[in-house]
């Protein structure tokens, strides 16, 4: 077979186009040009936000909210020796309706029944309306 002419012969043994006005791109940024394109960002998170589920705040009945406002005036009374308290308390969520009941352990600067408030040592403010149970003088060797 005799030397086949191609029609790009006279321009495959020049060499590559370096322009003058542009940086030369990296082999990594030319590479991404071809990766997949994500079209959906933020999707997936979307999804899990979505699933992750929330508690609706419990009614509390007459017993409780007597025996609830039992303790806080007993509280009151000990505030000056920052009596230590365990509180299960409805935290509402940022982002959906609903919420989640967590523990806080602490010991007890003042409350504030004008603004319904219990204060903390430790700054935190929990809301009177938030309180489901409070559990009086927990171990001494749980955090505050």
């Amino acid at each position: 077979m005799g030397a086949e002419s191609h029609a790009y012969d006279d321009i495959l043994s020049l060499p590559h186009h370096q322009s003058a006005v542009r940086a030369h791109m990296s082999l990594h940024d030319r590479a991404a040009q071809f990766s997949p394109f994500a079209a959906l960002t933020g999707y997936a998170e979307a999804v899990e936000e979505s699933a992750r589920c929330t508690q609706g705040r419990a009614e509390i009945e007459e017993e409780r909210a007597a025996r609830l406002d039992a303790q806080l005036h007993r509280i009151m009374e000990q505030v000056t020796s920052c009596p230590r308290v365990e509180l299960l308390c409805f935290q509402p969520d940022e982002r959906k309706p609903g919420g989640a009941y967590v523990t806080v352990t602490g010991r007890v600067r003042r409350v504030d029944p004008q603004r319904g408030l219990v204060l903390l040592t430790d700054g935190r403010r929990i809301s009177f309306r938030d309180i489901y149970e409070i559990q009086d003088s927990p171990p001494e060797d749980s955090p505050d």
